[in-house]
């Protein structure tokens, strides 16, 4: 027994509970709070890392089969690709030429995969609306297999299989069960728009990465942070304000993490504002099960100013690193953007009937950045200058975002009210019309075949989900348990934002950041219904049956989608049997 274990069965003034149902004694506060993982046997701490191993490489080889399908640029490849291949040959993301080859009949995108992959640029630099993160990535593969379509798709493989990982270790930490942290690994790779969108050159996966990365930090944090508490509070640290903890290891490892995920998409702000509240929100509980008076107003100071620190600036530097290969290009985006782009948006002329889009009138050219029009500074000056120049550009993203495509269209745009009911699957690639003389093609005489990759969620891995997140609310709020709550300011922080740009084009891929979430509400569900007992019950049995029947469901319902996320040969019946609404058309 350690000198701790020795302490902590001393009477204290620590607050305690009574009795369970059954009557036994619950642990007081202080002994659950010093990492209830830590006494597991030495088995189980290996199989708690084996299975979800095991089951992240089996994610990363169904990801594998046919990645090269389609061999051609899908959706919006054709710009994160590409500017990828600019990052890593130039440093900064400039625009490309329209012809490389000499063949003005073939598009650029042609010549790339003809193998033209050098020379494709003009040297100037591009209004790239989204952060370098993601594209860094991408290049990573494009440096280590080329620029075709597995060298820029090999980096979301990567992404995709390493969510399995970190979601499998999440649930388990938040449960205590491998089996629980396997089910939520099993659901999450069994969804059809995580499988898609690993297996695309595209930047939503990463986000989702980097979310969930930072999100298991803050729960990591939350099981070390009571822990020390708890250990300090033994040793008689309850007077005033309580034990203070100002350096917290896996509070910077999730502000690095936000920092990555913002310098992914800005969407992430979101959730690193919210979940900055729950951590907020954590310390003040775990000081008030520890007796302390006033929790939440003591916790804000006393854990809130070195948590802010640790999370918000600690975001904000990483996100700010991220610009590195920016900053270092300053004066050639000062000279060739800073008069010509959306922050002179005026607002004022209407849409183009044409295009869809705002008149050349709307756009005030005469206007530069004021540092385009300063003398080149040196040394501190420069950093300096350079960094406001960087805020200008900002600007002209932000504005972009929130005002410069509100009137466009786009055929697979989505409202996010009904993501959550999967109202709008998209289409990134088709070929449509193969006769049925074609290879492959076993399509009956005056029908055809089609090939298509569609970016759909799991339809029955998302409605049981639905269901699943109400019951956590009820769980959150009833129950008072912390680990629904996850699940739910988790949901909250990334759908809801979405609603309140809903008259410009949007798409349902956008809610991958929703479904880990979405995923851990499902498993602790699936927990609560099995019940915390091994030994055998009627409730046990029946949470067994009903969550072993979804995930057997959920694997089926995998299996009969897997021709339209792997773009396989369909006549059209069978495409037909697998679009089950119109909408999805």
């Amino acid at each position: 027994m350690t000198p701790v274990d020795e302490k902590i069965r001393r009477p204290a003034r620590l607050v305690g509970l009574s009795t369970t149902s059954t009557g036994a004694q619950v642990p007081r506060a202080v002994e659950r709070a010093i990492n209830p993982l830590r006494r597991l046997a030495l088995r189980e701490k290996l199989v708690g890392w084996l299975a979800p191993i095991g089951l992240t490489l089996l994610a990363f080889g169904l990801r594998l089969i046919g990645l090269g399908n389609p061999d051609r640029f899908a959706f919006d490849e054709t710009y994160y690709a590409k500017d990828a291949w600019s990052l890593l040959n130039n440093g900064y993301i400039q625009t490309y030429l329209s012809d490389v080859d000499g063949n003005t009949k073939n598009e650029i995108n042609d010549d790339i995969l003809a193998g033209h992959t050098h020379g494709v640029w003009t040297g100037d630099p591009s209004l790239a609306v989204h952060p370098d993160v993601g594209k860094w990535l991408i290049a990573l593969g494009e440096k280590a297999f080329g620029m075709d379509p597995f060298g820029w798709r090999i980096a979301s493989v990567v992404a995709g299989a390493l969510m399995v990982l970190v979601m499998c270790r999440l649930v388990r930490r938040m449960t205590g069960s491998t089996t629980l942290g396997c089910i939520a690994g099993l659901l999450l790779m069994l969804d059809g728009l995580h499988f898609v969108l690993s297996r695309l050159a595209l930047l939503d996966i990463f986000l989702a990465l980097f979310l969930l990365c930072a999100v298991s930090c803050l729960v990591a944090d939350r099981d070390w942070h009571r822990a020390r508490l708890a250990r300090k509070a033994v040793q008689g640290q309850l007077t005033g304000w309580g034990p203070r903890i100002l350096f917290r290891p896996w509070l910077i490892a999730a502000g690095a993490c936000f920092g990555l995920a913002i310098g992914t998409k800005w969407t992430a702000l979101y959730p690193l504002a919210a979940f900055g509240v729950l951590c907020w929100i954590w310390s003040a509980g775990a000081r008030r099960s520890l007796g302390i008076r006033w929790p939440i107003v003591k916790g804000a100071i006393a854990d809130g100013v070195p948590a802010f620190l640790q999370l918000v600036v600690v975001a904000a530097l990483v996100y700010i690193a991220t610009w590195g290969g920016w900053l270092a290009h300053a004066n050639e985006y000062e000279e060739n953007l800073s008069s010509t782009q959306y922050r002179q948006y005026t607002g004022q002329g209407q849409c183009a009937k044409d295009d869809d889009s705002y008149e050349a009138t709307d756009l005030d050219t005469t206007k530069k950045w004021p540092t385009a029009t300063e003398k080149d500074a040196h040394g501190v000056g420069e950093a300096w200058q350079s960094l406001r120049s960087l805020w200008y550009y900002h600007q002209d993203v932000y504005t972009f975002h929130t005002h410069f495509l509100n009137c466009s269209e786009h055929f697979y745009e989505s409202k996010p009210s009904s993501w959550l009911l999967v109202n709008r699957p998209v289409g990134v690639a088709v070929t449509n019309d193969i006769p049925p003389t074609a290879k492959g093609c076993d399509a009956p005489a005056g029908s055809d075949c089609i090939k298509q990759v569609l970016l759909i969620p799991t339809p029955v891995l998302w409605w049981g989900g639905l269901l699943a997140l109400m019951f956590a609310v009820v769980m959150w709020v009833g129950a008072r348990d912390w680990r629904y709550g996850v699940a739910v300011v988790g949901v909250l922080a990334t759908w809801l934002p979405w609603l309140q740009y809903d008259d410009r084009p949007i798409f349902i891929f956008y809610a991958i950041a929703i479904l880990p979430f979405t995923v851990i509400a499902l498993t602790l569900s699936i927990g609560t219904l099995i019940g915390p007992s091994r030994l055998p019950s009627a409730r046990r049995t029946a949470g067994v049956i009903v969550g072993g029947a979804f995930v057997i469901l959920t694997l089926v319902n995998f299996a009969w989608y897997w021709p339209i996320w792997t773009n396989q040969m369909l006549t059209h019946s069978e495409w037909l049997d697998r679009v089950w609404f119109s909408r999805w058309v």
